[in-house]
């Protein structure tokens, strides 16, 4: 259990920043909330714990665009993720400088947090809004008015860092090193603090909203408002979930990724002190992966020549010359994939409280430091199994094979923009996931569950021997469209049923994904490096294709909390639909549906909770706002999206 954290005592903030839209975290989903308010002509007040915006393709290191072919063949996504997309191309003349094969584009991290810098700025001008940037800065304390039951954002208390007169730059110590000191108000050797104090314009809550666009959700917390983390219990709703109980310490992996360039000559890579501990790990997972070309180019952001094409595996891609640098996000290597209540990287409720971080003036990030640490460890230990190792821990002796002409990239002009060369934060794929608002058909809050994306066939033996009768007909009738009601009343059985062949469709939705359930799930034991581990059994059984799906303002809207939006990653799924709502375009789509209904109930007076306390939803007002996002380009549903169309198969 984390130990209770020590807290000093706030200073008088130093400066007080009136805003009408908080976005706290600039990743993808904050980018995209304060790119459609300031082009609604708003005061937008963007925080972000790095000091570069992008998130995923910045200060994560993640700068392969992940997208679906037919989404991408028709460009079917918001304005300013499209707009991203062309200024990329723009920037390199190309969309793939890196000729990745992951990806249509592949592009460096330092490059991509200046380009979308820029768009928000040009977004800003465009729109007569204002950016108030505040780079380098965390959330230290939340200032909550209201009863339990109707509670809003009065003010936001932050902790805004930079080097010590005489101390290294930022971005000199991984972020293991530096986290907790950030969430501190007292100055350190390393760091000077200032204390910020967001508020609402005129000091009126009716005049500003806050969108939670943090990696983990850090607000959920701190507002504690309900959530889930990890594993959801096996349920008609998610019949693939591995577990019959909550597992909330079992996240998905989380990875720092690197930058290494392929060189003329051999290097000297010199092994680190803690690799025999991780060594045991590392893999190729799969013997049709099995190939260091295949890797290395899998996401390579840079590539001045292109080399010979070949095949490895069924996969094209051109082979490495001297200068390419890639990008390395590997399942079996640079994940950390902890999974037990010793080693979780997200605290749980009980934990934060345990550790004293819900205290007033107690929070410090709520993640285990330690597993940054491990993290950061196993990501450069990666770097050098794959240029000098000779084990599998997969596939065995004899398939890996050395490759020294390689040299991994640090410094603060390289491409992750750090002296270690380790991305400024991890790579999140899970975080806090909140539990929306109860109402007709979810009793227990708002949630999207696995059924109302994939395409798995549930006919498959294992779901008639592992759900109960009940739940087998339950999971059916949901399947079963308009058909449902038949078969609640026993009038048609499972097996005569015509499942629908699309997602669920949301009378409120305010944006789209696609992509498929991908997992990187948490390891068996602890440490999740220790040799023989497995994955926890049964998490990728939910893997697979989902049909193109919508983000309904539901998922977006805490319990609670009125004031209060979220975006990106923490938005009301299940653990399994969270595998799928977790890449580039959906968090920009999120992000700009927060954005949009900030600005627009500034506009119109009234919540965004309002218009979806009916069922189903059909406020003239709610009306107002799709319409809005449609006609400002950020579409709410796919083409042909209708309960009586089902022929959703050509979506791939």
């Amino acid at each position: 259990m984390p130990q209770p954290s020590i807290a000093a005592a706030p200073r008088t903030p130093d400066k007080t920043v009136e805003c009408e839209i908080l976005v706290v975290g600039g990743g993808l989903a904050g980018s995209a909330a304060a790119y459609e308010g300031l082009l609604a002509g708003r005061t937008v007040c963007l925080t972000e714990i790095t000091d570069w915006v992008g998130g995923q393709i910045s200060a994560q290191g993640t700068s392969a665009l992940d997208e679906r072919a037919t989404q991408r063949e028709l460009l079917f996504y918001p304005r300013g993720y499209l707009e991203l997309r062309e200024r990329i191309e723009e920037y390199y003349d190309q969309l793939n400088p890196g000729e990745c094969w992951v990806s249509a584009s592949c592009f460096l991290p330092r490059d991509a947090h200046a380009i979308l810098f820029d768009i928000l700025q040009d977004a800003a001008e465009r729109g007569k809004g204002t950016l108030k940037w505040y780079p380098s800065t965390v959330i230290k304390e939340l200032e909550l008015v209201g009863s339990n039951s109707g509670q809003n954002i009065g003010s936001a208390i932050a902790i805004e860092h930079e080097p010590a007169p005489g101390a290294p730059p930022l971005n000199t110590f991984p972020l293991s090193q530096t986290i907790e000191d950030w969430y501190r108000y007292e100055d350190s050797p390393r760091f000077k603090k200032k204390i910020l104090r967001f508020v609402p314009k005129e000091g009126n809550i009716a005049n500003w909203y806050v969108v939670d666009a943090t990696e983990t959700g850090e607000l959920i917390a701190l507002a504690d408002v309900p959530y889930r983390l990890g594993i959801d219990p096996i349920s008609y709703l998610d019949p693939s979930a591995s577990s019959s109980t909550p597992e909330p310490y079992c996240t998905q992996g989380f990875t720092y990724t690197f930058a290494m360039e392929a060189t003329e000559e051999p290097q000297n890579n010199e092994m680190p002190s803690f690799y025999p501990q991780y060594e045991p790990y590392y893999s190729y997972e799969l013997e049709r992966l099995a190939d260091f070309g295949l890797v290395f180019t899998y996401r390579r952001i840079w590539s001045p020549e292109s080399g010979e094409p070949t095949k490895f595996g069924g996969i094209g891609y051109t082979t490495p010359t001297p200068g390419d640098i890639s990008m390395q996000n590997w399942t079996w290597g640079n994940d950390f994939r902890p999974g037990t209540a010793q080693d979780n990287l997200i605290y749980t409720r009980d934990q934060l409280q345990a550790s004293g971080q819900l205290s007033p003036g107690g929070w410090l990030g709520g993640l285990r430091t330690e597993s940054l640490r491990k993290g950061e460890e196993i990501s450069q230990g990666y770097f050098y199994w794959l240029v000098e190792g000779t084990t599998d821990s997969q596939l065995g002796d004899g398939v890996k094979q050395k490759h020294p002409n390689h040299r991994y990239i640090s410094g603060l002009d390289s491409p992750m923009g750090t002296v270690h060369g380790l991305s400024k934060y991890p790579y999140m794929r899970e975080g806090r996931r909140i539990i929306g608002r109860p109402s007709y058909g979810y009793s227990r809050g708002f949630t999207i569950s696995e059924v109302d994306i994939s395409r798995r066939d549930y006919r498959d033996e294992y779901y008639q021997q592992t759900l109960a009768p009940d739940t087998y007909r339950r999971l059916w009738a949901v399947l079963a469209g308009l058909e449902a009601p038949s078969v609640l009343s026993g009038r048609l059985a499972p097996e005569e049923v015509s499942r629908r062949t699309r997602s669920t469709i949301y009378a409120d939705s305010v944006g789209i994904g696609h992509y498929a359930i991908d997992f990187h799930p948490c390891m068996t034991l602890s440490p999740p490096e220790a040799p023989g581990n497995t994955e926890r059994e049964g998490e990728r059984r939910g893997q697979g294709a989902a049909y193109p799906f919508q983000i309904p303002l539901r998922a977006m809207i805490p319990q609670k909390i009125d004031n209060m939006l979220v975006a990106g990653k923490s938005i009301a799924t299940s653990h399994i639909a969270a595998a799928a709502y977790r890449v580039h375009s959906f968090e920009w789509s999120s992000g700009a549906a927060a954005g949009t209904a900030a600005a627009f109930a500034l506009d119109m007076g009234i919540a965004p909770h309002q218009l979806i306390n009916e069922v189903p939803p059909h406020n003239p007002k709610l009306k107002l706002l799709r319409r809005r996002l449609e006609e400002n380009g950020n579409p709410t549903a796919f083409p042909d999206t209708s309960i009586f169309n089902q022929d959703w198969e050509d979506w791939r």
